[in-house]
């Protein structure tokens, strides 16, 4: 285990699977590039000094962290821009190139496993990449799902958990029941929800 004083992030750039490059904050562990990867999916915000903590807090407990800057460089100060930057992002480009590109960075630069994590709306691109991202082994949604007609359950093949409040406005728990529904009738038992 390391201390948040061990590690330092910085800006670097990767390739995606169309050849396009992306930029990201990769914080290392001290135990180097063989610790498994974790690609760490923004809020609305953007990339922010709360999203890079938390990439900070993972790579302090031994994991390799990479947070795509999905936004390229732009950043959201109150709601209505986040919901601005967030309406104008496109989710299967982010999914299918910048993620996928991400978790294919930390595996070929020595992670053995990476897997995929995500809040509210990078939550909802979490499910977008446990579809769209075959490389990724596990992948983990804090509070969001996109629409249900882009997840083609048959087509997740890593462990994937869910966090949900029942009460989240946002993410209406119906949703989450349909999403649950969508992975019991494509026989998904590594789906697992959990709601509060």
């Amino acid at each position: 285990m390391n201390s948040l004083e061990d590690v330092m992030g910085e800006m670097i750039s990767y390739t995606r699977p169309d050849g396009r490059t992306s930029n990201g904050y990769m914080v290392e562990p001290t135990q180097g590039s063989k610790a498994p990867g974790i690609v760490v999916i923004q809020e609305w915000w953007g990339l922010d000094d709360e999203i890079k903590g938390v990439a900070e807090k993972l790579a302090a407990t031994g994991y390799r962290a990479l947070v795509p800057d999905l936004y390229r460089g732009k950043l959201a100060l109150e709601a209505n821009e986040a919901e601005h930057l967030m309406n104008d992002l496109d989710f299967a480009d982010a999914a299918t190139q910048d993620i996928r590109g991400a978790v294919q960075y930390l595996k070929e630069s020595g992670s053995s496993k990476a897997g995929v994590m995500g809040y509210c709306m990078g939550g909802a691109l979490t499910l977008l990449a446990a579809v769209f991202v075959p490389e990724s082994d596990a992948n983990v949604t804090w509070y969001g799902y996109p629409l249900l007609d882009y997840v083609d359950a048959g087509k997740i093949k890593a462990p994937l958990l869910g966090h949900w409040g029942t009460q989240d406005q946002f993410f209406a728990i119906d949703g989450v029941d349909a999403l649950e529904e969508k992975l019991k009738e494509a026989d998904q038992k590594a789906a697992v929800k959990a709601a509060f």
